[in-house]
């Protein structure tokens, strides 16, 4: 496999994703994997499992995706007073805060390891009428 295009959910937050939390009887902090990060993990899995990955990327990659926040119902009230630059009120996640999360999901299904990631390209987009989600394509580079 030289290239994959998927189109996975719209990630979890970043703050959402890992949950601190001392265990009753020690002293240290633990800091694990959240439900809600291993629901999106799950279904980054079987999206690229229903595309026909059934092994990752080996070697040298490269990402580009496109991050679609959910369009508001009074978009196009939104898109009248502003239709240059009306998405930039549209709650979105940060990109650098989506790509952490997407890659730690995609890591061993589309590609071994983010340590082999050597060029990204993210964008956000303009939300439209397919919903919130991330359209990711990655490459033997």
């Amino acid at each position: 496999m030289q290239s994959v295009t998927l189109v996975l959910p719209y990630p979890v937050s970043a703050n959402r994703y890992w949950r601190t939390y001392i265990p009753k009887g020690h002293r240290n902090a633990v800091t694990v994997v959240s439900g809600e990060a291993k629901r999106y993990k799950l279904a980054v899995q079987k999206t690229a499992l229903e595309a026909g990955i059934t092994k990752p990327i080996d070697g040298r990659i490269s990402i580009a995706y496109q991050l679609y926040p959910n369009r508001p119902k009074d978009f196009a009230r939104r898109m009248k007073r502003d239709p240059d630059h009306w998405d930039d009120t549209v709650q979105c996640i940060d990109l650098d805060n989506a790509q952490k999360v997407m890659f730690d999901a995609l890591k061993g299904i589309a590609f071994v390891d983010d340590d082999m990631i050597f060029r990204i390209n993210g964008q956000r987009a303009e939300p439209d009428e397919m919903g919130p989600r991330v359209e990711v394509r990655i490459e033997r580079c």
